[in-house]
């Protein structure tokens, strides 16, 4: 038995919108984003991407962080960066190409987050090199900040990326930090999961389900 679909917005393509935050650095988010695309072959959905970012979120906090993480961080300004100065100049349509041709070299192949992997990525998905020059530049932080901020606006400070904001009981969106999943559910694995967002975003008050995590993510 799966969970019924609230009445809510439908897109133009007559599908039921999801929006879904990431920072192209972060391996669970990447899980997630897979299982996503997973559930958009499987439901009537469609995926709207937003940017979020983690040097962001911890940019007060790197005195009290591990020096490798506080070292990640910085590495992490510069692709999301890059996607957000993208989306600014040739629209939001690029945002998921973009994230999947980023995400599949710095997770599945593992690639180093250089310039010229970020140029790589550009290249698959038909932009231009010039726009790498942006990992460097804060000319588009203000969106960038502003997309962040409805995200994380949505689910509160004490969590990061992935955030994800489906139909609720009253067809408003209700957002999550996660599912945070390893490996990416597939098939009709894919859609129970979907099913079950849906089910405990129609709980007036439901908040979060959670257990530690006992493997990392399992890249395809």
């Amino acid at each position: 038995m799966t969970a019924t679909a609230p009445e809510t917005e439908q897109t133009g393509t007559g599908r039921t919108p999801a929006d879904f935050w990431f920072d192209p650095l972060c391996p669970w988010a990447w899980m997630t984003s897979r299982w996503m695309l997973e559930v958009e072959k499987v439901r009537p959905v469609e995926v709207r991407w937003h940017v979020m970012s983690l040097a962001v979120l911890n940019e007060n906090k790197l005195d009290t962080l591990p020096k490798s993480y506080a070292d990640f961080l910085r590495d992490a300004w510069g692709p999301v960066r890059v996607v957000t100065a993208a989306q600014q100049e040739y629209g939001d349509e690029v945002v998921g190409r973009l994230y999947t041709a980023l995400g599949t070299r710095f997770h599945n192949m593992r690639l180093p987050r250089t310039r010229e992997t970020i140029v790589a990525a550009l290249a698959e998905v038909g932009l231009p090199e010039s726009l790498a020059d942006h990992a460097d530049s804060d000319a588009y932080d203000g969106p960038l900040r502003a997309s962040h901020k409805e995200g994380i606006d949505k689910v509160g400070e004490d969590v990061g990326t992935p955030v994800i904001a489906v139909p609720g009981a009253d067809g408003k969106q209700v957002a999550f930090f996660g599912p945070v999943v390893t490996p990416t559910p597939r098939g009709e694995d894919a859609a129970k999961l979907w099913d079950g967002t849906l089910l405990v975003a129609s709980i007036p008050g439901f908040y979060e389900i959670k257990r530690t995590r006992t493997q990392g993510p399992v890249f395809d």
